[in-house]
């Protein structure tokens, strides 16, 4: 992989990494508001729950596309730790395309869901505004994962030194 085309891949890989930190900041706003508002001024925001929920439905699949590129998700590693580097590196390629298998089959259904929320013009409680943008935003977080998964999968074959040269990667053991 030259450097122009890792320079760019790392970069999509960092946008979609700050893509999960920033629902995780506007979950963490949307309780914090409404706990406030609710325990100091007897106020409720609209559709409060309904938006919380939401966003943490499209936060998990954000997170899973950064988590699952950088194998930070949590994995039992009793067989590999036991393996020389060369099957850990096979391991490691054959657990990602596992993964990859999964995120694929399940970034199909979601769509199926997407889909189905449309037509079905389902809406929030209070404010009556439709969830399927929500739908469809946790489904690009989707579509995201297989990406990044992808990536993952191609540079543990062809060059995995470009996996190992982040520093969250390294690990005390």
């Amino acid at each position: 992989m030259n450097a122009v085309t890792r320079k760019v891949t790392d970069r999509v890989i960092d946008t979609i990494e700050w893509i999960a930190a920033i629902f995780v900041g506007l979950v963490a706003l949307n309780i914090f508001f409404s706990v406030f508002l609710r325990k100091f001024f007897s106020v409720s925001i609209p559709d409060a729950y309904d938006f919380g929920s939401l966003m943490l439905g499209v936060l998990i699949f954000w997170g899973i596309a950064a988590t699952s590129y950088r194998g930070t998700h949590i994995t039992v590693d009793l067989v590999w730790s036991a393996a020389g580097p060369r099957l850990k590196r096979w391991i490691d390629v054959f657990a990602t395309l596992v993964l990859l298998l999964v995120v694929v089959v399940q970034t199909y259904t979601l769509f199926d869901k997407v889909k189905g929320t449309y037509l079905d013009r389902v809406q929030t409680f209070d404010l009556h505004l439709p969830v399927w943008p929500f739908y469809a935003l946790a489904w690009l977080g989707d579509v995201a994962a297989v990406v990044l998964i992808g990536v993952r999968t191609w540079r543990l074959i062809v060059s995995p030194e470009a996996i190992a040269d982040h520093p969250e990667q390294r690990v005390i053991e």
